[in-house]
């Protein structure tokens, strides 16, 4: 029962901790968003691709951790039903 109860902490605490990073990495991303969208002087284009690049490298890694977290929470909440 001990080890049961450890398990689902360890399952919990994954769920959290992807849950955080996919928002960060979201919050990032808006940043990098709106740095290629503002205008300003002696911006190339060479920094607007990379800034839309890094926009779109860190959506992905956001919805691939928002994917992760759903996982996680789905084994969590079978893991309950059968107890």
């Amino acid at each position: 029962m001990k080890n049961e109860n450890t398990r689902a902490s360890q399952i919990h605490g994954k769920v959290v901790d992807f849950q955080r990073f996919a928002v960060t990495l979201l919050c990032v991303s808006v940043f990098f968003y709106l740095g290629s969208v503002i205008p300003s002087e002696g911006k190339t284009m060479f920094i607007t691709y990379g800034m839309m690049g890094a926009t779109v490298v860190f959506l992905i890694g956001s919805a691939i951790f928002f994917t992760l977290s759903k996982k996680y929470k789905n084994i969590l909440s079978d893991n309950d039903e059968v107890l």
